[in-house]
């Protein structure tokens, strides 16, 4: 431990030594026992002195033990040595966990790269449900990821969505609502008091008879945000299950498989460079198929 670290908070001392990790990274392992400091075990608070042999054991993922790299197509949109942004598709699955712990974006990287083992949820920074297509960025080095975390904290990387929600919404707005799990489904989220701040931007790109497609900017990611937010001002999103209307008045709109989301557009600071980067993705072709069926382009 450096002499001029004498006086901090251990914490303190330790994002010091450890710039490339974050601080909640570097407190979960002192939380669980992995940063020794003079041979002891401390909590956050404790002060150093100076001079501490500092041994530091980083966690291991239990989940990267026993994940397997797949063969998995990705679509890349941008690489470079620092990050690689993915167009991801319908149906694939961001990150392993219940009911899907294979087939997975993360078991994709691991075959597409050795050195995405190296690194906390191989790079993963953010995610995208399954169902819901398009942008994501995952870091390639450990401090592009810290870097990446920081600014979606400091909310300078900018995420914008498609939704084509039911009914008429206003022409633009915002819904600032705290989200937090549902009180009595688990599984679900929903706007609740002590939920975490949420904020989500919209405005209207093109109106039918019975839905709106609108442009949604995140400036929080909340689990399931826009898709609870939506839901909450009266316009859940065509074709969700979990948020959604079971039946409309319009078939078209019912028999659509998946909810009609799409991150079209992703923002972020290079954590290298230091340039603004900006990447966009069309719309996937069900997504697509279905706003043209509604503009009366397309037969149902």
């Amino acid at each position: 431990m450096p002499d001029n670290c004498a006086g901090l908070r251990v914490d303190q001392a330790l994002a010091r030594l450890f710039p490339e990790h974050s601080r909640s990274r570097l407190q979960s392992w002192l939380k669980s026992g992995r940063i020794l400091v003079g041979g002891a075990s401390p909590d956050s608070k404790t002060k150093v002195w100076g001079g501490e042999s500092v041994f530091v054991s980083p966690e291991p993922s239990d989940t990267m033990l026993a994940e397997q790299a797949e063969d998995i197509p990705l679509q890349i949109v941008y690489e470079d040595d620092t990050l690689l942004v993915i167009d991801k598709p319908v149906g694939l699955v961001v990150h392993p966990g219940s009911g899907n712990w294979s087939g997975t974006l993360l078991n994709a990287l691991l075959h597409y790269g050795s050195g995405f083992r190296e690194l906390p949820r191989a790079g993963i920074v953010h995610r995208l449900d399954k169902d819901t297509s398009g942008l994501l960025v995952v870091a390639k080095t450990l401090e592009a990821q810290t870097d990446l975390v920081r600014q979606l904290q400091a909310r300078t990387v900018k995420r914008n969505y498609f939704a084509l929600v039911h009914g008429d919404p206003a022409a633009s707005g915002e819904v600032n609502a705290p989200v937090g799990r549902h009180p009595v489904t688990r599984t679900k989220m929903a706007v609740v008091p002590g939920g975490r701040e949420a904020l989500t931007r919209y405005r209207m790109a093109e109106r039918f008879a019975r839905a709106t497609l609108v442009e949604c900017e995140l400036e929080t990611g909340r689990t399931h945000q826009i898709r609870v937010h939506m839901a909450h001002i009266g316009h859940p999103l065509v074709g969700d299950a979990t948020y959604g209307k079971p039946r409309s008045s319009d078939p078209r709109l019912d028999a659509f498989p998946r909810q009609a989301l799409h991150a079209w557009q992703l923002g972020l600071i290079h954590p290298r460079s230091g340039e603004a980067c900006r990447w966009q993705s069309p719309l996937p072709a069900d997504f697509e198929g279905l706003l043209e069926t509604l503009r009366g382009n397309l037969k149902p």
